[in-house]
């Protein structure tokens, strides 16, 4: 009941908070993402925004394309912009389409802080105060020496948001990490569950010596989880993901799942908003970057990532 009760506040919190922004009378911070309506994994990034403006008394605001297009993207950075808030908080999914928008916004006199995708070294280009995320290629590569330390070989990267070039840096890093070319063992699933299911089942049934799966998230991991059941190689095949969510923490306690790579999604929306509002208020800035992940999520740690699973986890 009282895990009932917090997650129905947090909610209520979340929705009093987005719907027309907080009724705050200090500054007002937008975060902008690239993730469509469709992804349930940025309710988390949702909760750590609405939280963080209610303890700071601020106005925070959240936009997104609502179907993951970066061009529709870019356009809501500038109408962001347009509106004068004392910050913007944003992804950095592709610099060739948003670097221009967030640089513009930066040269206006608005304070950016990028989050999530990207790099520490795209956000100093860009002219962002700093980065707050986990740097994807490096996260691939820790996933693909542990992996090759487990005897995994080959592999299939499960990419469904394949136009975004980080998750691209998701896999690569996994092969690097694993000694091989990645090649054609990434496939661009979309982000219907049914398609992402058919396909990977259409490439295990094609390369059936394939030691492993990696998928980006709970969008491609759910789907995959049903294609292995499927076929019948659900807690055989070696199987880790990025992020967290639900059936991504039954998965992990069934065995189905070896790890997941936990980014920390709440930290990559509180913080910002509690890093800026410090420097507004009290000219106070970190010296340095903030890396909110990657920290790997197995069986033995599980009980309090269940818990809150989905909602700050």
């Amino acid at each position: 009941m009282k895990t009932l009760l917090k997650t129905m506040a947090a909610t209520a919190v979340a929705a009093a908070t987005l719907a027309g922004a907080a009724q705050a009378d200090g500054e007002r911070y937008v975060l902008v993402s690239h993730a469509p309506d469709s992804d349930s994994w940025w309710n988390t990034i949702k909760n750590g925004l609405a939280l963080a403006g209610e303890q700071m008394d601020v106005t925070v605001e959240y936009r997104n394309p609502p179907t993951g297009d970066l061009a529709d993207m870019a356009r809501i950075i500038e109408q962001a912009a347009a509106s004068g808030p004392d910050g913007i908080i944003t992804t950095l999914a592709d610099p060739d389409v948003l670097s221009g928008p967030i640089r513009a916004a930066v040269d206006s006199g608005i304070d950016v802080i990028i989050i999530n995708s990207g790099t520490p070294e795209q956000a100093r280009e860009v002219g962002a105060l700093m980065y707050v995320g986990q740097p994807e290629y490096d996260a691939g590569y820790a996933a693909g020496l542990r992996a090759a330390g487990d005897g995994v070989g080959s592999f299939l990267c499960v990419n469904h948001y394949i136009s975004s070039p980080s998750s691209t840096e998701r896999c690569q890093g996994f092969a690097d990490g694993l000694g091989v070319e990645l090649g054609n063992q990434m496939i661009d699933s979309g982000q219907d569950p049914a398609e992402i299911q058919n396909r990977v089942m259409a490439y295990l049934n094609a390369n059936p010596e394939t030691d492993a799966v990696l998928t980006l998230g709970p969008t491609s991991a759910d789907p995959t989880i049903l294609a292995l059941e499927q076929m019948g190689l659900a807690g055989d095949i070696y199987f880790g993901t990025f992020d967290l969510g639900e059936n991504i923490v039954q998965g992990i306690r069934d065995g189905v799942i070896a790890w997941g790579i936990d980014q920390q999604p709440y930290l990559q929306a509180y913080l910002p908003v509690v890093v800026m509002t410090n420097y507004h208020r009290f000219g106070v800035l970190p010296g340095n970057n903030i890396n909110s992940g990657p920290g790997f999520v197995t069986a033995d740690a599980l009980e309090m990532v269940e818990q809150f699973a989905g909602e700050y986890r």
